[in-house]
């Protein structure tokens, strides 16, 4: 027999509130074609963007992301002394330690809860979910804030074509606590690792900083073997950037994650009929479209198309789509909604929420 005491936490979990915040600059499809052969109909026709956001260098991943939850606390009814635990998604926060989470977690006057960093690409938020309603049913916490922050024009690649017009910046972050009845369903979620190199970092940082590095030392000159290192066009060392193959990365998104989607439907017990709103990742209207259509969804649901003004800002996009669904009047609370997250890994997370 165990001499362990079972843990007491609460029967479910749900979203309580959801905030956002996007940069303060707008940046449109002419500022991209300053460095690439392209046109805004050629973005458009392929990814659906118009514009995005890029952040200011005072609007680090810990500005934004305090915005955020500052918003979604207040939404949520609670002091920030009442989180135990802060969850943060991003792969642009650029120190490997300590993480992001716990400076967040300190600026918001959440006191001493458990703080820490999980990267999942562009499936983060949903990854970031599903540990919060654990840890909420465990009874390890009683309020979670999870957050998903990305500055992904420090990431971009301005003279690749195929991927400079993606990427923007911002913060989305829900508050979740206890429920007596389910609120969050079942996630259902994985990765395809022998998909890894589809989406992924251009340099690894070990490879790049010791020609930095020595480029500085040196009075300009790179230290070592540069061959392997991307160069712009005037022949200098790019910054480490994020890549894609596009082709490949938009068939997995449309016909395996409507799978994945799917399940996530027959996991929670409905059916696409009784859903009301769609938030997928916002990485592509392209993709959006093909999934509504896969999936059958009927005319009544809403679906989430920030992307058209956001761009595409990984781990932020779902919690900002949904933040701008509530805003608007497009969504409302109480609404039953299918999320799903995908990307770099290759990674999913599908769950279906009620909208707080």
């Amino acid at each position: 027999m165990s001499k362990i005491k079972p843990s007491k936490g609460a029967p479910y979990a749900r979203i309580m509130g959801v905030g956002g915040y996007r940069p303060a600059r707008v940046v449109p499809n002419e500022v991209i074609l300053e460095k690439i052969d392209s046109s805004d109909e050629w973005i458009r026709s392929r990814s659906g963007i118009s514009t995005r956001h890029w952040a200011s260098p005072e609007e680090t991943v810990t500005a934004m992301s305090v915005e955020a939850s500052g918003k979604a606390i207040a939404e949520a009814g609670i002091t920030p002394e009442q989180i135990g635990a802060v969850v943060v998604s991003t792969v642009s926060h650029f120190k490997q330690t300590p993480a992001v989470a716990t400076e967040i977690a300190d600026k918001i006057g959440a006191g001493k809860p458990a703080a820490f960093d999980i990267s999942a690409g562009c499936a983060g938020f949903g990854y970031g979910l599903t540990l919060a309603k654990g840890m909420i049913v465990e009874g390890s916490a009683e309020y979670v804030l999870v957050i998903g922050v990305e500055r992904l024009s420090d990431l971009t690649d301005l003279e690749d074509r195929a991927t400079a017009f993606l990427f923007g910046d911002g913060a989305g972050a829900v508050v979740v606590g206890p429920s007596d009845v389910p609120h969050i369903g079942p996630t259902v979620w994985g990765s395809e690792g022998d998909k890894s190199e589809t989406i992924k970092q251009t340099v690894p940082w070990n490879e790049f900083h010791p020609h930095v590095l020595g480029s500085v030392r040196a009075g300009g000159t790179p230290t070592g073997d540069v061959s392997a290192l991307p160069l712009n066009e005037a022949g200098e060392i790019k910054f480490p950037a994020i890549t894609q193959e596009g082709q490949a990365v938009f068939r997995w998104a449309v016909f395996e994650m409507a799978k994945v989607a799917q399940q996530a439907l027959d996991a929670a017990g409905i059916t696409a009929d009784d859903l009301d709103v769609f938030i997928p990742h916002q990485a592509n209207m392209r993709i959006i479209d093909s999934m509504v259509k896969t999936l059958k969804l009927p005319e009544h649901v809403t679906v989430a198309r920030d992307v058209e003004t956001t761009g595409n800002t990984s781990a932020a996009s779902i919690p900002l789509a949904m933040e701008r669904l509530l805003a608007t009047g497009q969504a409302k609370s109480g609404d039953t909604a299918l999320v799903i997250g995908f990307g770099a890994g290759l990674v999913f997370a599908a769950t279906v929420v009620t909208l707080p």
